[in-house]
């Protein structure tokens, strides 16, 4: 009996270190083994709301759409690996092709760098987290795009050299980074700070609608309200279930006198915004035009991001023929994405490798070309 637990105990020991180095070596592996059972809420489509692929939301909890066991679940997402690989299995095969060409990194923050949390306001990102997106802004271009305010964002990520775009790509600010292509050119010359608010006009309206939502939601216990400057967020992630028909009901009746705003959904948000032909697509488009690169044709843009509103960056990319899209899930779902990470802890390791590659590829590059 003594023998029998020394070798269980020494077969979980050599079975979590050969895990480990298998994620730092980067081998691909199936991630079925850590899916959580997550309720999955229908939406409907509206294309006139972001000019995309965000969603009119309905708060309807499906328990037909519920998976109900592990084992199917497990076989429905290592089939949709197959089309969506894991990133840092493919992260070799991805960086051969991507030689010699500029990379721009683009990255969504709840759900990418930071986990999903219950409290908004405390979503905070590692300093792991930091440290790494920090290391890859020293070699490329990198930019923050957000649900979030823009300085709520910048507040949470704390750091001057990223760009910042809040309100899914409404409110960007271009600061003076000296951005150089891989020759060593400077790509801009700016020497001030751009900001770029295509809803502009909404402001006041938006003001208006939050002062609204705040009176008609305050009765409804775990219902949080958040103002991301051009588009506002309804948390409903700690209301009871039996209070979501109230709560969709409430905040549609706020908007009935508001034609021009949208109702789109999240990750247990409900978001209003403008009618306007502007999304996360357009922000990337936005940056990259700002940089010099939206026309050429050896730019890789990397975007990686977890929910509906970064399909719309998915797609651009996917339009320019070019770039990794990567989606950050641990369930199957419809995406453009090319690409796969499980979770915020796979997005770190992605990046300190994207970091660390463009180190060593500088490295060794013969002294006249470093």
């Amino acid at each position: 009996m003594k023998y029998m637990f020394l070798f269980i105990v020494s077969f979980k020991i050599i079975k979590k270190k050969f895990t480990k180095l298998n994620e730092i070596m980067g081998f691909q592996r199936s991630h079925s083994s850590q899916l959580k059972v997550q309720t999955i809420l229908k939406a409907k489509e509206d294309e006139t709301c972001g000019g995309g692929e965000a969603p009119s939301f309905s708060l309807r909890a499906s328990n037909q759409s519920h998976y109900h066991n592990n084992k199917l679940m497990s076989s429905n997402y290592d089939s949709w690996l197959v089309k969506h690989p894991c990133a840092l299995g493919s992260f070799d095969r991805m960086m051969k092709a991507a030689k010699g060409k500029r990379i721009v990194v683009f990255l969504d923050y709840d759900g990418t760098l930071s986990p999903i949390v219950d409290d908004p306001d405390r979503a905070f990102m590692s300093d792991e987290m930091r440290a790494a997106v920090c290391e890859v802004a020293k070699y490329f271009p990198t930019a923050i795009i957000s649900g979030r305010s823009r300085d709520k964002v910048k507040e949470f990520v704390k750091l001057s050299n990223v760009y910042y775009a809040g309100s899914h790509g409404m409110d960007i600010m271009v600061p003076a980074i000296p951005v150089e292509s891989s020759d060593g050119k400077l790509l801009n010359t700016m020497d001030t700070e751009v900001l770029f608010q295509p809803a502009k006009k909404f402001l006041p309206e938006i003001i208006e609608i939050f002062t609204l939502l705040k009176e008609k939601t305050k009765e409804i216990q775990g219902a949080r309200l958040e103002d991301n400057g051009f588009c506002i967020s309804v948390h409903f992630r700690q209301v009871r279930q039996e209070d979501y028909g109230k709560l969709e009901e409430r905040v549609k009746s706020v908007l009935e006198n508001h034609s021009e705003f949208c109702l789109t959904g999240g990750r247990k948000v409900m978001e209003i915004r403008p009618s306007i032909e502007w999304n996360k697509g357009h922000a990337l488009e936005y940056f990259l035009d700002t940089l010099g690169l939206s026309n050429s044709s050896d730019v890789i843009p990397i975007y990686i991001g977890d929910d509906r509103t970064d399909e719309d960056a998915f797609k651009v990319i996917q339009s320019r023929g070019q770039g990794y899209p990567i989606i950050v899930s641990s369930i199957p779902k419809d995406t453009k994405a090319g690409y796969s990470l499980l979770d915020p802890s796979e997005v770190l390791t992605f990046l300190q490798r994207l970091a660390r590659w463009r180190k060593t590829s500088l490295s060794n590059r013969p002294l006249h070309q470093v």
